[in-house]
């Protein structure tokens, strides 16, 4: 975000929605907002120990101050977060009420709630002093990584969308403990009247039972009861298994969408693809593969086999020439002269920050150019106007093509 200017106050509502935009969404590799969002994890994380190792008597006789502080910076930096978003989310909200009413709107949210949670009982504890209600409330920072977890979000997501058939299996369940804790009564309840006297006594039984915990307890002691409980714990096992299969086969449904929508979103950056219609994206989506590349990593290496055409969608690399170097960002590509003229690499690749981007093979760049004609035809354009205009990558690469093509080259 932009320091703020002479002119700029706390009311500016350019302000307010460049402090949404960083809070919100500007998450991307090598950004103000993601260095935010990592110092935020890094706090809770933080917090998060220093709860779990000051409950040791010991530890917390020894690093007592420290701990403190540690807990004290996390609710100072939990509330700072808390109020910017507060005052941030103003004329961001769905259904763009006013001010007030957004702000209200967030405040009751579920991740508003969350984030007021995070540090307002904390800090209650704290002043108290008192440490059973501090470590019941650990799991509250530990809840605002939902925000910043794709993998959380996603698993979420994944039992909202199968909430009915979830509770279907509840209901399945809550009739499976009333069915064997009433026969259980009725077979057991004149041998053993202190543990199936009644139909409750009998359904702490069939819990334990179904749940296949079976603390040994409660047992019966009849053949017929024994029989039972034969037919609980089999249905026992399925029952775990039915609802495990069913937030595993959503969440797995969910990680495929979400991989979708993402890599759809990095398609739609990349100038190449601007024209084509969703039918054909759809076609190339399936044939690449993300890859991110950190900060100094190498990608290619001058002399490599051309194996592979790359898109990038956020970040920088560096191609090294043995006449000089060319950056590359956002939205560019570079590797199809190679693939065109089946070079070897004759530039060095090396990312110049966390770099995201798309891969496409030589088998399926080939098949591709030759099913989408006007794509083989704006790659080789595009080649053609680097020639005469950059003097990238694709200069060499041509150079060497045309004297591997000589006799005796």
């Amino acid at each position: 975000m932009p320091p703020l200017g002479p002119g700029d106050s706390v009311r500016d509502p350019d302000l307010r929605d460049r402090l949404y935009e960083l809070l919100e969404h500007d998450h991307l590799p090598s950004t103000q907002g993601s260095r935010i969002v990592q110092l935020i994890v890094f706090v809770i994380t933080l917090d998060v120990f220093a709860v779990v190792l000051g409950s040791d008597p010991d530890i917390a006789a020894a690093f007592g101050l420290p701990l403190r502080a540690i807990k004290v910076g996390a609710l100072i930096v939990f509330a700072v977060e808390y109020v910017a978003r507060l005052w941030s989310v103003a004329g961001h909200m769905p259904r763009r009420q006013s001010p007030r009413q957004d702000r209200l709107a967030y405040a009751f949210s579920a991740l508003g709630l969350v984030d007021l949670l995070s540090f307002v009982p904390a800090a209650v504890a704290l002043l108290l002093g008192d440490r059973t209600l501090e470590a019941l409330c650990i799991v509250l920072p530990f809840l605002k990584l939902v925000r910043y977890s794709p993998a959380l979000r996603s698993l979420l997501s994944a039992v909202q969308a199968e909430r009915r058939t979830l509770i279907g299996c509840l209901v399945i369940l809550a009739g499976a403990v009333l069915l064997f804790a009433s026969l259980l009564y009725a077979i057991e309840r004149d041998v053993q009247p202190d543990k199936f006297g009644t139909i409750p006594h009998a359904m702490w039984w069939a819990i334990v039972t179904l749940g296949t915990v079976g603390y040994g307890d409660v047992v019966p002691v009849t053949p017929l009861g024994r029989v039972v409980t034969v037919f609980a714990i089999i249905w026992g096992f399925a029952m775990i298994a039915l609802p495990v299969a069913i937030i595993s086969t959503a969440f797995a449904e969910e990680i495929k969408r979400r991989d979708f929508v993402v890599t759809w979103g990095m398609l739609a950056k990349v100038p190449l693809f601007s024209h084509l219609n969703a039918a054909e994206i759809a076609d190339i989506m399936r044939l690449l593969r993300a890859r991110t590349i950190e900060s100094g990593e190498v990608l290619v290496r001058r002399g490599d086999a051309a194996s592979s055409m790359y898109f990038i969608t956020t970040g920088e690399v560096e191609i090294e020439l043995p006449t000089q170097c060319v950056r590359l960002a956002d939205g560019t590509f570079f590797g199809e002269i190679a693939l065109l003229h089946r070079t070897k690499r004759s530039g060095t690749v090396t990312a110049t920050r966390k770099t995201r981007l798309l891969v496409l093979d030589a088998q399926d760049f080939h098949a591709l150019i030759e099913r989408m004609p006007a794509l083989a035809a704006h790659v080789r354009t595009t080649a053609k106007a680097r020639m005469a205009d950059t003097g990238d990558l694709a200069i060499a690469e041509l150079s060497q093509a045309e004297h591997d093509d000589q006799p005796g080259g």
